[in-house]
């Protein structure tokens, strides 16, 4: 399942701006962005290309206990995350490490949930950017949730886009099948949420094919709950950025919830613990090699006059955030056996304490026995 007719694309794969009718109402915002902003943009695909690899790398040196690759996906990532505001609420599945990053979450917490040295990693309210989840699709019933809230709290739709507050939920295609996902759409619908729900089809579920879990493109699907879908070309970072402002910006407005699907490849593995060439043909992998984000992108900035400096200098910051990510990944060290038990609940609880007592106890015996 690849791009149809109304995939929205502002770059092409040739790295070629699209001027046409279903571009026309996103080019604005792309006029609007200044030199450095679509700097930053390439080098943050860049960087966070680079950190994924040497994570990767990291794991199979048995320094991670698992690694979940972006490999390939940096654009929307990266797009939607500039789209947002520091008030919005960003609510990522585990893949979203650009976003992450663009949000201001060191990497290295990243690393110590994947290390197992953290339940969490960071603190959400420092950057209004959430728990990684592992449970599919689980959170778009939080992001709702916390979007419903800020309705209520009357944080958002008050006229004033520099203080009023949206939601954006990632996920991917084989989590929009689950039912958490429907629940979610609902709930937003029925309430009006100001909620963004973007899901980057990356095409595998894991081993399942998308086409195998939806007979019709995924961003036809909100439609049935009243919330307008959009179709974009995931590996473009214009339409990234463009097409999840205007619908942020309608969200916060008051405008009800928004949904995006991205349309995108997974490079990698689905995780470090998957094999994707027991059931991908080379032909799927290969073209959408010839659609990576960041090539075209490159090509596209290079029209515009960059130069070779600019582009050696966002190699050089690459490599350096993957060699400080390795040294400091290396010195996390080991968490003390009690730290699983911090923070399960608010409030001290009588079953976790139990269990912390019986452990002790268990450990304190095998050292009396030896």
């Amino acid at each position: 399942m690849s791009y149809t007719a109304a995939t929205v694309q502002l770059l092409s794969p040739e790295g070629e701006l699209v001027e046409s009718d279903a571009s026309a109402e996103y080019l604005p915002y792309i006029e609007a962005l200044s030199d450095d902003q679509l700097r930053e943009f390439h080098r943050q695909m860049v960087v966070i290309r680079r950190f994924d690899q040497e994570a990767a790398n990291l794991q199979r040196q048995g320094e991670l206990g698992l690694w979940v690759p972006s490999l390939g996906q940096e654009a929307g990532q990266v797009g939607s995350a500039f789209a947002s505001r520091p008030q919005d609420h960003i609510f990522p599945s585990y893949r979203e490490h650009a976003v992450a990053r663009i949000r201001g979450v060191d990497l290295i917490g990243i690393m110590g949930l994947l290390r197992g040295t953290t339940h969490g990693g960071w603190n959400p309210a420092d950057t209004n950017f959430h728990l990684y989840t592992l449970v599919l699709g689980s959170h778009t019933l939080h992001a709702t949730g916390r979007a419903m809230a800020m309705t209520l709290d009357g944080a958002t739709a008050t006229g004033n886009p520099e203080t009023d507050g949206a939601v954006m939920a990632y996920f991917g295609d084989g989590a929009s099948s689950q039912g958490d996902v429907s629940e979610a759409f609902v709930f937003a619908a029925s309430y009006q949420a100001p909620v963004v729900f973007f899901l980057q089809n990356n095409h595998w579920a894991i081993s399942v094919p998308v086409e195998i879990q939806s007979r019709t493109p995924l961003y036809l699907r909100s439609s049935g709950f009243g919330i307008p879908g959009v179709q974009i070309d995931g590996n473009d970072v214009l339409a990234g950025f463009a097409v999840t402002k205007h619908n942020l910006d309608a969200a916060r407005s008051g405008e009800g919830p928004r949904f995006i699907e991205a349309l995108t490849y997974r490079m990698g593995a689905h995780t470090s613990s998957d094999d994707p060439t027991k059931y991908r043909l080379d032909s799927e992998v290969d073209y959408w090699q010839r659609r990576d984000p960041i090539a075209r992108f490159e090509t596209w900035l290079r029209s515009r006059g960059e130069g070779d400096a600019f582009f050696a200098d966002v190699a050089t910051e690459a490599e350096d955030v993957a060699a400080d990510i390795r040294k400091r990944t290396l010195a996390l060290g080991i968490p003390s056996v009690g730290k699983m038990f911090d923070h399960v609940y608010s409030e001290p609880h009588p079953v976790i304490e139990a269990q912390q007592r019986w452990l002790a106890e268990y450990e304190a015996s095998l050292e009396n026995d030896g």
